[in-house]
């Protein structure tokens, strides 16, 4: 017998009767491409700390089940991007130097047979559980990991991030310039100025041109959902989830995770709650156990954002391709596995955009609103993009990257409330492909107008600061995307903030008119006929986007609640011009959306984007 065999045996205990029975489970691994002892562990059931116990006895190791507690010495890593890969590390234990170790497999077979030849090794060397060292790894790096949540951006790509870049000066000016092309766009046709017209088409149709080119831009289809590759072909894949004040959610987010159709042993669920949030993470380690799960307290620091708690866990990734979920989120189980495929195929694609599809749109009318918005902009407009290879504002959930793409840039920034716009335009700016694919994932939409008008501001704030802090230095823009990507990119952002203003204020000059008997032409008629026909195109080209999304997305009740697009628009209105004011003084506040627990099946083909 092998000490391969002979490990497996003494892992598996009375499970494995025989060497024969071994030998078929270190086939099976193997040819999973995946550790032996990850195997035993993840796909056979076999209890973690069990496991590591049975292997330190067999090697004739001490085993702890747990780190001690009163352990001295310099434990934090110099190398924050490969704590996720550690091994072992020494600390003093008792006034002696003892190395911690969580090994894999054939480390464990090394160190038995180092220790045949060294018997004192056995008194230097303890094994414990590997999630006990990861625990202990990232709370000794927690100061470390903090700050290079806030810095590592800073340090990769100063000149995009927005704690450097987001001065007072640049904040208060472009309040300025949004409050003066306002009164310009909005005043133009009364003050008859004819070379306002240009800027003022500009602000008003090029957003509407801009959809109306992607209503016409062919639907992508369904990925092939041919047999699921083997497992030895899908890598390692890692799953962020960041949570805070969310312990009702969990159940839910454990059940939709747990549905994913993914080797178990290539899976590495990260839940990434923040420590002032004490039930939230009380919920989550009373459901721990399953190795596919683990979870990473973010210590209590400014800013308080999504981005800052996300980039804490990066370093402790360990899968090839990374996705970020949200709690409330449902992905439909082969979501993993046809990205990864698609990853392999498309080898420069560095991002794959999954599609989020609203499943309570019936609820009420702002629910139906937010549902056909998102129709409109995850099954048309942001496809269209892709196709067209220009800058993509992302999603803040279900976005996948290559770990070591998203590395490379700095992750996410962390002081941008909308870290998902930004990461987009960094992608363009590093010439990254981005693609959409019509794999779904259910999300909820606000149902009251409080968690609404939160979620729109800070979504409004965000794009000011990508904004802001891509055109500090327009030159160096000019050069990282080309005129063609800039001019979509500076259109379509400012567009998502001052459409709704300009379309709001638009209409209600109109219909001030009106109220004051004035007819809606005038008598030479190219102001009137100008703002009837921008405020058509504007909002009929939105109503047609989200027709066409509903439309895809099979959600047909949705249809006439589009009629009512501009009083949706007059709130967004009110929305921005909230996100103008917390520019200016609360920049990095993060407004919190709420979400409530329902209960809801895996996302699946029908309830997805349509083929």
């Amino acid at each position: 017998m092998s000490p391969a065999q002979s490990l497996i045996r003494a892992i598996l205990a009375e499970t494995c009767p025989d060497d024969a029975t071994a030998l078929a489970v270190l086939g099976a691994a193997i040819e999973r491409e995946v550790d032996p002892l990850r195997y035993c562990v993840a796909s056979l059931g076999v209890n973690e700390a069990l496991a590591m116990e049975r292997a330190a006895r067999w090697a004739g190791f001490a085993f702890y089940d747990g780190m001690p507690s009163h352990l001295k010495g310099q434990t934090t890593p110099t190398r924050l991007e490969a704590l996720g890969e550690v091994k072992m590390f020494r600390a003093v234990l008792y006034d002696r130097e003892i190395a911690f170790s969580a090994p894999d497999f054939f480390g464990l077979l090394r160190l038995q047979a180092r220790g045949t030849e060294n018997p004192d090794l056995a008194r230097r060397l303890c094994l414990v559980p590997d999630s006990a060292l990861r625990d202990y790894l990232a709370r000794a790096a927690a100061p470390a990991l903090v700050d290079g949540a806030r810095q590592t951006l800073a340090k990769h790509w100063p000149y995009a991030a927005a704690q450097l870049e987001l001065t007072v000066p640049a904040r208060n000016g472009f309040v300025a310039f949004v409050l003066i092309l306002l009164c310009l766009v909005l005043l133009a046709p009364h003050s008859d100025q004819a070379w306002l017209l240009p800027l003022w088409a500009i602000f008003l149709l090029g957003p509407a041109i801009i959809r109306v080119a992607a209503l016409i831009t062919p639907n992508p289809r369904r990925p092939s959902s041919a047999e699921q590759p083997d497992d030895a072909e899908l890598p390692v894949y890692s799953v962020l989830v960041p949570l805070r004040d969310e312990a009702h959610m969990v159940p839910q987010l454990f059940e939709a995770l747990g549905a994913l159709r993914y080797p178990p042993e290539k899976l590495d669920i990260k839940f990434v709650v923040e420590d002032c949030s004490a039930t939230t993470l009380e919920a989550v380690r009373q459901r721990l156990g399953d190795p596919r799960f683990s979870l990473l307290a973010v210590p209590d620091a400014l800013p308080r954002t999504k981005p800052k708690a996300l980039d804490f866990a990066l370093p402790l990734c360990r899968g090839e391709f990374v996705v970020v979920y949200d709690a409330e989120d449902t992905p439909e189980p082969d979501q993993l596995w046809m990205i990864a495929r698609r990853f392999r195929d498309a080898p420069q694609t560095q991002c794959i955009q999954a599609q989020l599809v609203i499943d309570n749109g019936r609820e009420n009318w702002l629910a139906g609103m937010f549902a056909a918005e998102y129709a409109g902009l995850f099954t048309v407009l942001l496809p269209a993009l892709a196709r067209w290879d220009l800058v993509m504002p992302l999603g803040g959930t279900s976005n996948h990257f290559r770990l070591a793409t998203l590395r490379a840039m700095g992750g996410w920034d962390a002081f941008n409330v909308t870290e998902d716009a930004d990461l987009g335009v960094r992608l363009a700016r590093r010439g990254h492909r981005v693609e959409v694919m019509a794999l779904a994932t259910l999300e909820e939409a606000p149902v009251t107008l409080g968690a609404w008008l939160g979620q729109r501001t800070r979504w409004m704030k965000g794009w000011m600061q990508t904004l802001i802090v891509h055109n500090r230095r327009p030159r160096q823009l000019l050069a990282d995307l080309g005129w063609r990507r800039l001019i979509v990119f500076e259109t379509l952002v400012l567009g998502m903030i001052l459409a709704p203003l300009l379309h709001s204020g638009l209409v209600l000059l109109l219909l001030a008119r009106l109220a004051v008997g004035e007819p809606l032409m005038d008598s030479d008629g190219l102001w009137s006929q100008a703002c009837l026909l921008a405020v058509a195109l504007g909002l009929g080209s939105a109503v047609l986007l989200n027709i066409a999304g509903t439309l895809r997305q099979g959600q047909l009740p949705l249809l006439a609640l589009q009629l009512t697009l501009p009083a949706y628009w007059l709130l967004s209105a009110w929305a921005a011009v909230r996100a103008l004011f917390e520019l200016t003084g609360q920049p990095f506040k993060w407004a919190k959306t709420p979400h409530r627990s329902v209960q809801r099946r895996p996302a699946t083909r029908e309830r997805s984007a349509a083929d």
